[in-house]
């Protein structure tokens, strides 16, 4: 019988700390909850310039430039500029809320490029040039027509805006070398984009 015990013991005793390991509570994690991110698209006229502005917005995770609001699948940029696909060059913004406001971006969006202009910005001139904010939201659509009621109420330009806000259709990633074009480069901007005040 003693060396029964003997023997049983070393399993008693090493069941017990299982048995009351499993039964404790799992210790919490410490976890950051990942941000909610939500996008925004806008066309401002030449795209490289649009998204070398917003790339540099506080909150701002990453600026595609790309292609939207057109008619066929896949365009080229050659499709594009032959003014037949209807597409314009547009920015699509992924972005951290808790960061940046979309009011703020859409804020911007009206300080970079001229509105009043029809299917133009500056010397480019066609209807992928056009002055457009495409919504990803009925409040997004809400605000963009609230900034844009604003400025036109203020007066803040000399002629009515002519920027159209439209539901975000499906977005085409322009080509490679369109991305990152003078962060790559080591230029700034030279078409028409209007300067963020700090760089004047």
């Amino acid at each position: 019988m003693t060396k029964l015990l003997s023997l049983l013991t070393p399993i008693l005793f090493s069941c017990a700390p299982l048995a009351a390991a499993e039964n404790a509570p799992v210790p919490s994690k410490s976890m950051s909850t990942p941000p909610k991110l939500e996008k925004a698209t806008f066309g401002a006229g030449c795209f490289w310039g649009v998204e070398y502005q917003y790339a540099k917005i506080p909150g701002v995770l990453s600026a595609v430039c790309g292609y939207a609001g057109g008619k066929i699948d896949n365009p080229t940029y050659e499709d594009v500029c032959s003014h037949t696909s209807g597409h314009a060059e547009v920015i699509e913004v992924t972005f951290d809320p808790a960061k940046v406001t979309y009011k703020t971006l859409t804020e911007y969006f009206f300080r970079m490029h001229n509105p009043t202009q029809v299917n133009r910005q500056g010397p480019d001139v066609g209807d992928q040039y056009r002055s457009v904010i495409f919504t990803h939201s009925p409040e997004q659509q809400k605000v963009a027509e609230a900034v844009k009621a604003a400025l036109t109420a203020a007066k803040v330009y000399g002629q009515p805006i002519a920027t159209q806000i439209e539901s975000a259709p499906r977005f085409w990633a322009a080509e490679q070398y369109h991305q990152h074009h003078y962060q790559l480069r080591g230029t700034k901007p030279y078409c028409h984009l209007v300067p963020f005040a700090e760089e004047k």
